[in-house]
């Protein structure tokens, strides 16, 4: 039983007394607290120096894909990464190193999953890397299809990596199209203008397990930027061979011979000015004189009725 204090002395100080310090296990969570940013930074600090290329490899966890299913996209990731001709298109780049992150989406409004920013810059680094991403387990929750927020995530996950490269690439697998909103979200076309407004490309990875046009639907909705595609795998047990004849290319970074590649709205934009033909240069200054014309015939109007309006 606790004794009675006496009246006139001061309770004790907040914190000090025995019974207040921190036990071994608050300090365990205080440390990894502090840790936690440090932890946050890493991915990217392992990735720093001089790279060819940035690449999100999101993968599809949405509810029309299982474990087995899962495990299998991670493993061909996994087995291309150890693949000799991945390497060597690797070690032939201007720097001899990329940087790899892997995304993990589902359902549009549901929380992504990242591994952080791994640097590849060797045979040693692509086998550790490898490991690491074909253990990743599966945390995010399954749902629908949210390609464009999908999209959005792995944007975010260059745009805030700190770290550089000359190309910055968003691969996207999947084996279905987008579902509806259960309540309002960014669709796949607002997704894909997110990341090209970026100055970042899509290429796309379509498993065709349930929808035999998803490859179509990737190449009108999905892709975008400077030799953009879509590989093709027929089924999960085919994403071995289709990632890593994916990989290459996205690595080299050239489209096949006589490929018709689609570029990015936004630099249609940017050129349009300067593609424009004298006719219709010459339409928009005549639109402007008779703005302009307009204008002054609507000021004149108003100050002859103040005019009229004086005593």
């Amino acid at each position: 039983m606790d004794q009675p204090r006496a009246a006139s002395a001061p309770p004790p100080a907040r914190g000090l007394g025995p019974a207040s310090r921190p036990g071994p296990a608050s300090r365990r969570r205080a440390a990894a607290l502090l840790a936690l940013p440090l932890l946050l930074l890493a991915p990217a600090a392992r990735a720093a120096g001089p790279l060819d290329l940035l690449l999100v490899l999101a993968v599809d966890a949405s509810g029309s894909v299982d474990d087995g299913e899962y495990a299998l996209q991670l493993g061909g990731i996994a087995a291309a990464l150890r693949d000799p001709a991945v390497q060597r298109a690797i070690a032939e780049g201007a720097h001899g190193a990329i940087a790899v992150n892997l995304t993990v989406w589902s359902e549009a409004n549901r929380p992504k999953d990242s591994s952080g920013w791994h640097r590849i810059d060797g045979p040693a680094a692509a086998e550790r890397v490898a490991a690491q991403l074909e253990r990743h387990p599966r945390r995010v929750v399954r749902g629908g299809t949210g390609i464009g927020k999908a999209l959005q995530f792995a944007a975010w996950q260059i745009e805030r990596s700190g770290l550089d490269a000359p190309r910055k690439v968003i691969d996207l697998s999947g084996d279905g199209s987008e579902t509806p909103f259960r309540e309002w979200s960014l669709d796949i076309d607002q997704g894909r203008r997110f990341a090209l407004l970026r100055g970042i490309s899509i290429n796309g990875l379509a498993i065709l397990q349930d929808e035999a046009d998803l490859a179509a639907y990737y190449r009108r909705r999905l892709i975008g930027g400077s030799g953009a595609f879509v590989e093709v795998a027929s089924g999960y047990g085919d994403i071995a061979a289709a990632m890593r004849r994916k990989l290459i290319r996205e690595i080299e970074g050239r489209p096949l011979v006589g490929e018709r590649t689609r570029a990015p709205r936004t630099q249609a934009y940017a050129s349009a000015p300067a593609a424009q033909s004298a006719g219709t240069a010459t339409r928009a200054a005549a639109l402007r004189a008779a703005a302009r014309r307009g204008m002054v015939a609507a000021l004149e109007g108003i100050e002859t009725r103040r005019t009229a309006e004086r005593p």
